[in-house]
């Protein structure tokens, strides 16, 4: 047995197919739950078999896991990748105080190589979590050659992506329809084949005839669409009413946040097919609203989870898985409490919780039919844990232990689309020193134009003040 618990083999080479030999599968496939003791054999860039006992093909390489813990890859439905370099900058910040130095004072400072090196480290450190698919809201692209640098870095990482082509800084949507976004459709994302796919990052939508247009634009080329939404004194209920209204809610539109929302608007999402993600870390520090997990169930709203930034928060799916699940329930006995009740036993499960994570995910993406789950046919991206710690000893429920007992640093094993990119815990062609280099480059150059001063200031907030209404220009 190697350092990691699961019995060491060569690393599988491209091409090569992989027999995952005897492990617990989260199949997340709800005919097929969790199977002990079951064989996962990919051929390809597939899954060809799930079952017992499979035949070894010429020329597999077998991973024994020996009861090991082998799951679908998570699916980040938001994530602000060209913010990385910056991590855990905000991690006392409310959602003021990240629209202060980021989106208003900072953003403006990021060169397009800034951008691609955040890009770049923010793939790595997705593929080194188990996050096999990550959705790029990429909202900090105030030129073309900013969003060129965006896709390159995307590109460069042989993982799964969705490129959010977004531009925050710009005063209106006239940017969609001026002929960069067709120009990156047709340059960089005309087949529809390829692991990094294109939508739209569209923020600041109102009744206007920009607005309209960028919908427009959007609906015409089937592009789906991901917007903040329901966030406390800035996108409230008012954008829905218009969404709902213009008929741009659809299953292929996503709203991020949502916690400011009425139960109106929950009805208007739930009745358009529209998905939601939950950042919680964010949401449970930040203000945007408190995550409404309730809200959404109840309406029958799918929802899949998100990590914001990890210049805020974690980029861990483990931990949004957490913090969803803490943030709903603590609710649900709070209330039960001042109404002099008890919660005999909890609605929102922790399979609930891994779905978001990883089908929900899938779903949120129209991906659905090819990741999200361990099914014969689909694609494979699959992640295996580690089974020889504390932590990982023992296992008796599944879906229960990778929400309250695993972590990112027990992930041994990452397969996407087939092709295995950390094997034994170690990345296998993914260049983490590049991405240190490129991060520590770009990091010299921003703190060049940003004085000490300013950086104490953002790195250590004012105490509490609070205030009745903020207006934030972007969020």
């Amino acid at each position: 047995m190697h350092n990691l618990g699961i019995a060491a083999r060569p690393t599988p080479r491209l091409g090569q197919p992989v027999l995952f030999r005897r492990a617990t599968v989260v199949t997340m496939n709800p005919h097929d739950g969790v199977l002990r003791d079951t064989d996962v054999l990919v051929r390809n860039s597939r899954i060809e078999a799930v079952g017992r006992h499979l035949e070894v093909p010429a020329n597999a390489v077998v991973i024994e896991a020996d009861g090991a813990l082998l799951l679908p890859g998570f699916v980040d439905t938001h994530r602000h990748m060209w913010q990385s370099a910056l991590r855990g900058v905000g991690a006392d910040w409310t959602l003021g105080n990240y629209v202060q130095w980021i989106m208003i004072k900072w953003r403006h400072l990021f060169r397009p190589q800034d951008i691609y090196a955040a890009n770049y480290m923010s793939m790595v450190e997705a593929v080194y979590d188990g996050v096999t698919t990550v959705l790029d809201y990429s909202h900090g692209l105030r030129t073309p050659e900013h969003a060129e640098a965006a896709v390159d870095a995307l590109f460069d990482v042989p993982a799964r992506a969705r490129f959010a082509y977004g531009n925050a800084l710009a005063p209106d949507l006239g940017w969609v329809v001026d002929g960069r976004v067709d120009d990156m459709l047709d340059n960089r994302f005309s087949s529809t084949d390829q692991l990094v796919t294109m939508q739209l990052a569209l923020d600041g939508i109102s009744p206007t005839d920009e607005a309209k247009a960028a919908l427009d634009f959007a609906r015409a080329r089937e592009l789906p669409i991901i917007s903040h939404a329901g966030v406390f004194k800035a996108y409230e209920d008012a954008q829905i009413a218009f969404l709902h209204a213009y008929g741009a809610l659809s299953p292929s539109y996503t709203l991020v946040h949502g916690g400011a929302l009425s139960d109106e608007s929950f009805r208007l999402i739930a009745d358009s097919g529209a998905h939601l993600s939950i950042s919680a870390e964010s949401e449970d520090s930040a203000g945007q609203g408190y995550p409404p997990v309730s809200q959404a169930r109840r309406f029958g709203v799918p929802i899949s989870l998100s990590m914001d930034s990890v210049a805020w928060w974690s980029g861990d799916m483990f931990s949004a898985m957490r913090a969803t699940l803490n943030a709903e329930r603590a609710m649900v006995h709070h209330i039960a409490h001042q109404q002099g009740n008890v919660v005999v036993n909890n609605d929102t499960r922790a399979m609930d919780v891994l779905e978001y994570a990883t089908l929900g995910g899938a779903r949120a993406l129209g991906l659905d039919d090819e990741i999200g789950s361990i099914t014969p046919g689909k694609l494979a991206d699959l992640v295996l844990l580690r089974n020889d710690t504390p932590v990982m000893t023992t296992v008796h429920n599944p879906a229960g232990h990778l929400v309250f007992q695993a972590g990112r640093g027990d992930v041994d094993t990452v397969m996407i689309n087939g092709r295995v990119l950390k094997y034994q815990g170690r990345l296998v062609g993914v260049d983490l020193d590049r991405a240190r280099s490129l991060v520590a480059q770009s990091v010299e150059y921003l703190r060049s134009r940003i004085s000490n001063a300013e950086w104490e200031e953002a790195l250590i907030p004012p105490p509490y003040v609070a205030r009745q209404t903020w207006r934030s220009q972007s969020v």
